[in-house]
């Protein structure tokens, strides 16, 4: 093999590809804030909702796990305007994220759901605890603090597949990358830092993700 390792171009590119970390960086971020909230919601839906709601929140789920996101994400950005919703590449790209993240997010935080034993609930009830406390404190705070460590994998795991969203040109690490490769052709040291990059920001969010659990579920027994 003759290859000559030339990272000049990449160096100067630096900017750039900052700027597409902090674009994934805000990307992920907004994706694991709504779809943990859409997952709090469906898992509700398909535990103590009726049947209608356990019905539909079942059907989106088979829908989104047995589908390739990539194939969501087309649906989302070429089919929509069909029908007169037109997003753009950030919009849609944030939406199908949401949606699929949502989808196995519901099935992880329901697990957490069923665990909590029924007499626990009803025991906040007639302590006197209002529904919406007994919900905060006895259902959804001790279930996602037991599933926790397996949201934060999912989440993650959406973060770097993030980098499918630059197929409809969405502005994120990838998608700067592809455009430094289409400039400089040096594709092999550019995908080689890109890769470096997306290993830093997945340790990174599995320290933030250490931080809080710290402070949420740590600190509150302590307190």
């Amino acid at each position: 093999m003759n290859y000559t390792f030339q990272f000049g171009d990449v160096w100067a590119a630096w900017p750039s590809l900052l700027w597409g970390t902090w674009l994934t960086i805000q990307l992920s971020a907004s994706t694991m804030v709504l779809g943990l909230l859409v997952a709090v919601i469906c898992a509700l839906g398909k535990t103590m909702g009726p049947r209608p709601i356990r019905w539909a929140v079942n059907v989106y789920i088979e829908v989104i796990r047995n589908t390739p996101f990539l194939v969501q994400l087309f649906l989302i950005f070429f089919g929509l305007p069909a029908i007169g919703v037109r997003l753009d590449s950030n919009e849609a790209a944030l939406l199908a994220m949401v949606v699929n993240v949502g989808a196995y997010a519901t099935e992880i935080v329901r697990a957490g759901i069923e665990n909590i034993h029924r007499g626990q609930i009803e025991a906040g009830l007639a302590l006197g605890m209002r529904p919406l406390q007994v919900f905060r404190y006895i259902i959804l705070f001790p279930a996602l603090k037991t599933v926790y460590p397996a949201l934060c994998g999912q989440f993650i795991l959406n973060m770097l597949a993030s980098s499918v969203v630059s197929t409809i040109s969405a502005q994120e690490l990838t998608a700067a990358a592809n455009d430094l490769q289409s400039s400089t052709f040096r594709s092999f040291e550019i995908y080689i830092v890109v890769t470096g990059i997306y290993l830093v920001l997945s340790l990174a969010f599995s320290g933030a993700f250490a931080a809080i659990h710290r402070a949420v579920f740590v600190e509150s027994e302590r307190g």
